[in-house]
């Protein structure tokens, strides 16, 4: 799957991503048991568009800008009016030998009206 071909609440999404950027790390407080967690987003994309990617405690970690990455069991969500790329509990998130030249950044799926 490529990126430009992600829609709201997909499911079992796998796809190749460069990483091209990174937001500051925050830290929020689970609803369901008061334990405190990392989170950030990342700017990922291939060469047909970009999508932030919303990473969770040692995903952050793992991410370095310039990497190429296989998601697996991904899906999408909608967060602040966004479309986001999401790995979950249940996806894998993994670097991968493929290689994306180019990012296009200037289809970036989080900053579009979706109905």
């Amino acid at each position: 799957m490529k990126i430009e071909e992600l829609k709201p609440y997909q499911k079992k999404i796998d796809v190749i991503v460069k990483t091209v950027e990174k937001n500051e790390v925050r830290e929020v407080v689970s609803k369901l048991d008061d334990s405190r967690h990392r989170v950030t987003e990342a700017l990922v994309g291939d060469e047909t568009g970009a999508i932030l990617l919303t990473l969770w405690d040692e995903a952050i970690d793992k991410a370095e800008i310039g990497k190429v990455y296989k998601i697996e069991n991904g899906y999408t969500q909608f967060f602040k009016n966004s479309l986001r790329l999401s790995i979950g509990r249940f996806g894998k998130f993994e670097e991968s030998k493929e290689e994306i030249e180019e990012v296009n950044t200037e289809n970036n799926m989080s900053e579009k009206e979706l109905s």
